[in-house]
């Protein structure tokens, strides 16, 4: 809307200022010519034999001047011809007038022109010399007023005349300064519309960049959390069935019964890890919780979690239980399995404690076991794209504005303790 309004604007200006360069070039040879007709025509009555000939001789030279500053006007020199070519036309208009009255009509150009022609400090001497010639015309008896009344008269009307100068000088120059005003409102508007323009080029070249940006961050997001979910899910799938097959190769010959226990638990797990790797892909929540809820889930994993290594574990739930959503229920699950996990390959504990809080507006899951423990600064610093072990479960705590903190020293256990927000199911 601004840029249609500058044009309008900046079309309107265009438009006057071309009216009145048509006037400018033109106006003065019809002022001229009308009133040299005016004038021959009531020539019997105003004017006497030797203005006459004045006039026949001036209208000519009035001519040639208007011809000569036509031809100047627009070159480089010609501003420095202006004053003179307003001093003689005023002149001139000033004899022609003083022979008749009628020629006042040419010397009416100098009220028009007077800003244009000369400087400020001079326009409205030029504009009082045309009240001159104008009040003179018009006193009743030409130039000179030849009794008292038309002095008096003659007085007057430049009175009149003057003040009228004074008056449209002051508006010529408020109006200059509007326009002014105008000109610089649509230049600064013009270079807005400009910096608007290269502003929204900018941010469509940010927008592109930010697109591809969040794209590449989905990817990544995408590819940490298939990374997670194969560390969490088939990885550890695989390694109990890595762990049952090695049973079996072991007491194959000396207890077939068992090994046959042991094999069955390595096709349960392969079937189990199957799922989890289909739900992965999917995005889907793990198999645990397709039917139960976290705590039953959680007991679950934690029982068949001690069947298999053979540690003793044990599930508590505290807290008033509540339907939690998908996300919260998957994220304190897929810690668990986790930290259960860690707790199998390195602490050799012998007894696992997993508590699970609801704790007004927060979750909180505990991961306790008597191994032997940790040095917490020795581990390697986290890094939020690592999404396996430790980092892994932090990353998952992050993703639902939660937390994970580890305690653990060297002889006396280790505790992991998750904080999420409780979410509750939609």
């Amino acid at each position: 809307m601004g840029t249609g309004r500058t044009g309008r604007s900046t079309t309107a200006v265009t438009t006057a200022e071309q009216g009145w360069e048509q006037f400018f070039r033109y106006g003065p040879y019809g002022l001229l010519g009308l009133a040299t007709v005016v004038s021959a025509m009531s020539a019997d009555l105003v004017m006497s034999r030797t203005g006459t000939y004045v006039a026949g001789a001036l209208v000519p030279v009035a001519l040639m001047l208007q011809l000569w500053w036509s031809r100047i006007r627009h070159r480089p020199a010609g501003r420095s011809w202006a004053s003179v070519y307003f001093v003689v036309r005023t002149v001139l208009a000033f004899v022609l007038t003083w022979t008749n009255p009628f020629f006042s009509m040419f010397a009416l150009l100098g009220y028009f022109d007077a800003a244009r022609l000369l400087s400020r400090r001079t326009a409205r001497v030029g504009m009082l010399a045309t009240a001159v010639t104008m009040a003179g015309s018009q006193c009743g008896s030409g130039f000179p007023p030849d009794t008292l009344m038309n002095w008096t008269a003659f007085g007057i009307l430049l009175a009149l005349h003057s003040t009228l100068v004074l008056v449209f000088a002051q508006l010529d120059t408020r109006q200059a300064e509007q326009a002014r005003t105008q000109l610089d409102t649509i230049d600064e508007l013009e270079s807005a519309n400009a910096r608007l323009e290269q502003a929204l080029a900018e941010n469509a070249g940010l927008h592109a960049q930010l697109l591809v940006q969040a794209r590449e961050a989905g990817v990544a997001d995408e590819r940490s959390r298939l990374a997670a979910e194969i560390h969490d899910t088939i990885a550890q799938g695989l390694t109990g069935i890595i762990a049952q097959l090695q049973v079996v190769t072991s007491t194959v010959e000396s207890d077939p019964a068992l090994a046959r226990v042991h094999l069955d638990r390595a096709a349960a797990l392969a079937r189990h890890s199957l799922g989890e790797a289909r739900r992965s892909v999917s995005n889907l929540v793990p198999a645990a919780l397709a039917h139960d809820d976290l705590p039953e889930a959680l007991g679950k994993t934690v029982a068949g979690w001690a069947e298999r290594t053979g540690v003793r574990a044990e599930c508590t739930v505290t807290g008033t239980a509540e339907p939690l959503h998908d996300e919260v229920g998957a994220t304190l699950l897929r810690i668990a399995e986790e930290a259960l996990a860690n707790v199998g390959r390195h602490s050799r504990a012998t007894r696992v404690g997993v508590t699970l809080s609801f704790m007004g507006d927060e979750v909180t899951l505990d991961v306790r076991d008597d191994g032997c423990g940790f040095d917490p600064v020795a581990l390697p610093p986290y890094r939020g794209s690592d999404g396996f072990g430790l980092g892994g479960m932090r990353a998952r705590a992050e993703r639902m504005a939660g937390t994970v903190v580890v305690e653990s020293e060297p002889g006396n256990g280790a505790a992991v303790c998750a904080r999420v927000p409780l979410v509750p199911q939609r």
